[in-house]
């Protein structure tokens, strides 16, 4: 192609249709398996990120373009300058046979490269200005790369984080296993303090959590606008920090420092050190903390501590009379990382850990079935992990044939169907008190009496959830049961009218009635 303005935008239109084009036959082909979609996310991504790329350079071909002198002073020019122009595109294409317009840039590759025949691994890239339709070939290389435990973009791998994790807890004595912190993330990281939130393991330890899920959320979402999301939490969190409400972060005295902003004391308006006095121990106290000087001592003391700063400059206050918490020397040295900084990267590492949760469950049962499985199995199944990504994706997509309605296993296929009636979950079992729920095999119906659902059912109606209840699923069965648990136990309750015993001036016992109504007829 010549150096001509206007042929270079002529093409960079046409390959911004043809990249549409290619957008629209990507998403309308069909996909058999999560690896094909994300292939296809990503290959939409490099068609957005092409298509963007001649768009920014249009604009910068239309905003350099001016207009040529022979315009100004000659119009008439302008007919005959068009057809020279044409003329000399018609005649140059003409002579190369078409040669230039098989080259096109590769939208997917970022290479110049040569248009090809169909093949199956081709993006459809048509072409409407009169041409016949070719296709830009695309590399076979992967478009990504995952790990073995993200299952390409199905898990998290965050087994890393967590060994850095351990570091920031290693004086604890409790420290949890990676499943807990997979599924107790965020109150793990609440539960810590402030302090140890300012330590370089923990800064580490953070940043390489939010660089992870950052590079995680473009491999597993190449269409996920990221950026977008980190900017709208970044927001929200300058708002809060500077309210102070950043959970964990700010302390009743960092409220309080707050709300007392500027001195309220105006040292000149004062004519001697008895008027200073005269304001008493309190507000000496505050103005003093106000203005970052030791508040302690005497009336006589505080009083002149003020009095000695009066009219004077905060550059110019002697530095023993400042508070040593307040002395940015110390505080320099102390304070090494940035809270604003930590607690920023917090909340934008939440707004991925809010996104990804979906991941996240995946990837705590996944974790769950590789401990549940022994030794071998687990070598088998990362052998089996490598083909089935490329070939059980269609698979996924099959009906499984499971005529019996039988429950699957950790595979994803159905369990034996010996084993399905060993286990009795062939018996259906229905408790009234939990809302006619059904629960499969004798084995899940009596573990369900100590769950949650069962002790509410019983709470509704009033009736405590022991041992006697066992195997009660009917309500009016545990409501007569409780009615005659109460009076057996008024039963073996202690009477005093009748089991208390008394004893008259002959000597003779008798009960705490009977004793009462021998002293109301006065015949004790």
């Amino acid at each position: 192609m010549d150096d001509d303005p206007l042929e270079e935008k002529r093409l960079l239109h046409e390959q911004r249709d043809r990249i549409e084009l290619a957008i629209v036959d990507e998403m309308l082909a069909k996909k058999s398996g999560h690896k094909e979609q994300l292939d296809s996310q990503h290959r939409q991504k490099r068609l957005l990120d092409k298509y963007m790329a001649c768009s920014n350079k249009l604009l910068q071909l239309y905003a350099q373009e001016t207009v040529r002198p022979d315009h100004n002073g000659n119009l008439h020019r302008v007919c005959n300058e068009f057809y020279t122009e044409y003329n000399k595109i018609s005649s140059r294409h003409n002579t190369d046979t078409g040669a230039d317009d098989n080259l096109i840039l590769d939208v997917v590759s970022g290479t110049t490269e040569t248009f090809l025949e169909p093949s199956s691994m081709a993006v459809v890239v048509p072409s409407d200005l009169g041409a016949t339709d070719k296709v830009a070939t695309v590399t076979t290389e992967k478009l990504v790369e995952f790990t073995d435990e993200e299952g390409y973009g199905k898990y998290l791998d965050l087994n890393e984080s967590y060994e850095m994790y351990l570091q920031v807890v290693k004086n604890d004595q409790v420290k949890p296993n990676y499943l807990n912190f997979l599924m107790k993330y965020e109150k793990l990281i609440k539960g810590l303090e402030r302090e140890r939130k300012l330590t370089p393991s923990y800064k580490a330890f953070i940043e390489k959590m939010f660089d992870y899920f950052r590079d995680y959320s473009r491999r597993a979402k190449p269409l996920f606008d990221y950026k977008e999301m980190e900017d709208n939490a970044h927001e929200r969190f300058l708002e809060q920090w500077r309210n102070k409400a950043v959970p964990g972060w700010f302390t009743a005295k960092d409220q309080e420092r707050e709300t007392i902003a500027e001195p309220m004391v105006d040292l000149v308006s004062y004519k001697s050190l008895e008027q200073l006095m005269e304001l008493g121990l309190d507000c000496l106290k505050q103005e003093l903390r106000v203005r970052g000087l030791k508040c302690g001592g005497t009336l006589e003391d505080r009083a002149k501590r003020l009095w000695s700063i009066r009219g004077k400059l905060p550059e110019e206050i002697d530095e023993s009379l400042k508070n040593s918490s307040c002395n940015n020397k110390k505080g320099k040295k102390r304070q090494t990382i940035d809270p604003e900084h930590i607690a920023c990267i917090e909340a934008k590492l939440a707004a991925y850990m809010e996104y990804f949760n979906d991941h996240l469950q995946a990837t705590v049962e996944n974790v769950q079935r590789k401990q549940a499985r022994t030794a071998d199995e687990r070598n088998e199944s990362d052998d089996d992990d490598v083909s089935d990504v490329e070939d059980d994706e269609g698979e996924q997509n099959n009906v499984i044939y499971n005529p019996k309605n039988l429950p699957l296993g950790w595979d994803g296929k159905p369990i034996p169907y010996w084993l399905y009636k060993l286990h009795g979950l062939n018996m259906t079992f229905t408790c009234e008190i939990c809302g006619n729920a059904t629960y499969k095999g004798p084995k899940a119906f009596q573990r369900h009496f100590a769950e949650q659902r069962h002790a509410h059912g019983m709470k509704c109606l009033g009736i405590p959830n022991t041992a006697h209840f066992a195997n009660i699923t009917s309500i009016q069965d545990a409501i007569t049961l409780w009615d005659k648990l109460k009076s057996e136990k008024q039963k073996d309750q202690f009477q005093a009218q009748v089991e208390e015993e008394y004893e008259d001036s002959q000597g003779n016992v008798v009960n705490k009635k009977t004793y009462e109504d021998l002293k109301r007829q006065g015949l004790l």
